[in-house]
């Protein structure tokens, strides 16, 4: 009790929350890499494998396989390896750790479509694979390769017996999946063949960000935000992934791909789902790609006319990003001198359901922008009464930032009372950054390195499942065919180092809106 005239003594009921590192419980493993000399495995697999080595997170008996063309042995693979680190890897390396780590490194050469490759991996595979507890051998296959390479690798390992019975396998299958609706079914009939659904594991980097796992949390574990997460109270949402470089070495895949197929179909779709999906009866893979799938399948079908009038595409002409002066996307290497491919993307998607009904969500992305950026922002519905005067031109709403990159960060912005006699609302922000927020030392896992645990836990949360695939390009095969059908006739259309084309700006701004500004 207290009595009268004391004030009382207010404690924090909420205790520190002391994180303990995480350990993971990961039975012996054998990973495949088909493609093991690859850019991709260079790049990302082998100096993410040897971090996660570094770190103690692989168990005692694992060994690696890389499978390519090239003629090397064990060692020479293992210099390989050792090269890729120091040059790709954040950290320098560890002796004591490369040691363990290089034995447990080997090499099959052959030709993928050759049947004697497999046969060679066979008895490697019964040479160097361990038994877990249970008693199977847990074998990964990691296709580090270009689609193409696809069918003779199943067809190869199907015909060895190596997809079912002698081992517990897991099929990890890069993006991109397919190049529009028809194909990622034809892909998905030929890997069906030879393994089950839960068997497969398709890979995209961006769900390994840890904002991007955090919008599930940010949502369903917080019930201040959960209620207002509607049309009742959003006026619209906007996801921008702006990247200030051009096609660097993928010229060749973006001149056959674009924009819509890079980053639209699968990035953006991805984000938008996990904002916009309702809430999953338990966290468990299926029951979450149960909902993200309801999503792309209520989204609004759009037609010609549509397409025409809420999309906006776009090329890169010469410009300037951070004073450097960088060429026009058709001047870039192993570009055609006229090539319509669009390397800008802007346009308006709704949700035809009971909860967004109504809500546009403006979606921006494209090359040789002003600067890399990948952000959500959700923005609320303005006060139906204006009480309070402003001096700006522009009366800002209440918006809620998810920074994914290249700072992982969340963001309210509200409005207050400026300090002084006056009655002036002033907008001010409340900041939450990933990077120096958290107390002690917090180690932030790359993409790549939590999708390649989970893919050894044999956890399929964030990876895609094959019905959200094709409903994924069921959403944008239509703008696809679209510009494909009518090529533009006034690209290049944006200089190198803005926002884009002016037409985005009247995209939004035709209904009084305006995309955010960095």
């Amino acid at each position: 009790m207290v009595s009268a005239g004391q004030n009382p003594v207010i404690e924090n009921t909420v205790p520190f929350c002391e994180i303990a590192p995480e350990k993971f419980d990961i039975e012996p493993f054998t990973l495949v890499i088909f493609g093991g000399t690859g850019d991709l495995s260079r790049r990302k697999l082998l100096p993410t494998l040897f971090h996660l080595c570094h770190d103690q997170n692989l168990p005692e008996e694992f060994s690696i396989i890389g499978v390519g063309s090239t003629e090397r042995s064990d060692d020479d693979y293992r210099l390989f390896v050792k090269r890729a680190i120091e040059e790709y890897s954040e950290e320098t390396i560890h002796w004591p750790c490369w040691e363990r780590f290089s034995r447990k490194l080997f090499y099959v050469s052959g030709r993928f479509d050759d049947r004697n490759s497999y046969k060679k991996l066979s008895e490697r595979l019964a040479e160097l694979a361990k038994p877990a507890v249970r008693g199977t051998k847990e074998v990964i296959y990691y296709m580090a390769v270009p689609p193409q390479f696809l069918s003779d690798i199943i067809e190869g390992l199907s015909q060895c017996n190596l997809c079912k019975g002698t081992f517990n396998t897991r099929l990890v299958v890069e993006k991109p999946f397919g190049h529009d609706r028809k194909s990622a079914g034809e892909l998905n009939t030929l890997i069906a063949k030879a393994f089950d659904e839960k068997q497969i594991y398709r890979i995209d980097h961006y769900l390994g960000k840890e904002t991007v796992q955090n919008i599930l949390f940010f949502r369903f574990a917080n019930s201040i935000f959960e209620p207002l997460w509607s049309r009742r109270y959003i006026d619209h949402v906007q996801l921008t992934v702006a990247e200030s470089i051009g096609v660097e070495n993928r010229a060749r895949f973006y001149e056959k791909a674009g924009v819509v197929r890079d980053i639209v179909q699968n990035h953006m779709m991805q984000l938008l789902s996990l904002v916009a999906m309702e809430p999953p009866i338990g966290f468990e893979a299926d029951y979450i790609r149960d909902e993200k799938v309801k999503v792309y399948r209520t989204m609004r079908m759009m037609d010609n006319e549509y397409i025409d009038r809420f999309t906006v595409r776009g090329q890169y002409g010469a410009g300037e990003i951070t004073e450097k002066k960088v060429p026009a996307y058709r001047d870039e290497k192993d570009i055609a001198p006229n090539s319509n491919t669009s390397t800008f993307f802007a346009g308006k998607l709704y949700i035809d359901n009971w909860r967004w009904a109504g809500v546009p969500f403006y979606l921006r992305t494209g090359k040789r922008l002003k600067k890399r950026i990948t952000e959500i922002s959700i923005h609320f519905k303005q006060p139906p009464l204006k009480l309070f005067s402003t001096v700006c031109e522009i009366r800002e709403p209440n918006t809620l930032v998810l920074g994914v990159q290249p700072q992982e960060k969340i963001i309210l912005h509200f409005g207050v009372k400026h300090p002084g006699i006056g009655n002036q609302l002033y907008p001010v922000n409340m900041n939450f950054n990933y990077g120096s927020d958290f107390p002690g030392a917090v180690h932030f896992p790359q993409p790549y390195e939590r999708l390649l645990l989970d893919c050894m836990k044999g956890d399929q949360t964030l990876f895609a499942r094959q019905d959200g695939i094709e409903a994924m390009w069921a959403v944008v095969d239509p703008i696809i065919k679209r510009w494909e059908e009518n090529p533009a006739t006034e690209f290049p259309n944006y200089i190198a180092g803005t926002w884009g084309p002016g037409i985005a700006e009247e995209l939004i701004g035709s209904e009084g809106r305006q995309w955010r500004i960095w």
